[in-house]
């Protein structure tokens, strides 16, 4: 019993941050994306793309900042491929999903090769956000709260407070409200006079925006370096949370979180002693069959906007 409560520690919870981050971005970005009537697999491509030029910014000026710049920039226009594919091109959603998760995993090899030289991963960034944690002051101190929420780094704070202003995006402001019709009922938005493609185009480039903060927090946060597929299928858990939040913003940070949760446990279940006995591979798959059983169960008790994945197309008449 007592090695159990010592699981529940500050360091659980810490890292339990640690792994959700990056899979709260994402998931935002889906959220966004499929809002606007854009269904989006391609959140993993998004982040490894993002992941790779961060890292090549921050080698190339020294300075991390501009490594996260880069990222979030690269993310924001390879996005631009997938919503061209599906708003411009009219391709099928998932298609082109599929599509940019392999362009950016052969990509990012080829890069590699070109730019570095080398195959596997890239040399040390000099400076990584990791070495600049803000101690919030008074907030940290608190007992236990403090360590786990206010003594982070900085992306860890921009995902808090992305998840506040997304939710207000979308449900206080006009563009925001005109972002979820796009996805709803996208012909009496068109009628309005308030164009769905350009609509679609937001919600796809904030996708890529946040999916570059969470694959520069991988490689430049909490790494050092890119390292090939180093996304490790979280875009997938983040379009798990998606829809396991029931696409709105407060929903996905939830369901990471709990995602993020698992994932710190099971480095903790596998020294406990009297669980040595089963095969490590069995707690490394619990965060991937959780994701499972919660799109399994939400999909049963949520609905997706209703024009999510359809194809939108104005007929003009000169």
């Amino acid at each position: 019993m007592n090695e159990i409560l010592s699981l529940f520690d500050t360091q659980l919870f810490t890292t339990t941050i640690d792994f959700s981050t990056p899979i709260v971005l994402a998931a935002i970005g889906g959220v966004l994306c499929e809002r606007g009537g854009i269904v989006n697999i391609g959140l993993e491509g998004f982040m490894n793309f993002s992941a790779f030029f961060a890292v090549v910014g921050t080698i190339a000026t020294g300075n991390p900042w501009i490594g996260l710049v880069s990222g979030v920039i690269a993310g924001m226009i390879f996005s631009l491929i997938h919503g061209f594919a599906t708003i411009h091109l009219h391709l099928d959603h998932v298609v082109s999903g599929a599509v940019i998760n392999i362009l950016s995993a052969g990509l990012t090899q080829y890069l590699l090769l070109i730019i570095y030289h080398t195959a596997g991963q890239t040399a040390s960034v000099p400076l990584s956000l990791h070495d600049m944690k803000y101690a919030i002051p008074i907030l940290s101190s608190i007992p236990y709260v403090g360590e786990i929420f206010f003594n982070q780094t900085p992306i860890v704070y921009i995902m808090m407070i992305s998840v506040v202003i997304f939710t207000i995006f979308l449900n206080r402001t006009k563009l925001g409200l005109h972002l979820k019709v796009s996805g709803e009922h996208p012909m009496a938005l068109e009628t309005l006079g308030i164009s769905v493609f350009k609509m679609r185009y937001l919600g796809v480039i904030l996708s890529g925006l946040l999916c570059g903060l969470a694959g520069s927090y991988l490689s430049i946060e909490t790494g050092s370096s890119y390292s090939e597929n180093m996304t490790s299928g979280r875009g997938f858990i983040a379009l798990a949370a998606v829809i396991a939040g029931r696409w709105s913003p407060i929903g996905a940070l939830v369901a990471s979180v709990v995602f993020g949760f698992i994932n710190a446990l099971q480095y903790k279940l596998q020294i406990i002693p009297a669980l040595k006995f089963f095969p490590t591979e069995i707690f490394s798959a619990l965060p991937y069959i959780l994701s499972i059983l919660a799109i399994a169960f939400a999909v049963k008790k949520s609905r997706p906007p209703k024009a999510s994945g359809e194809d939108f197309i104005v007929e003009r008449i000169d």
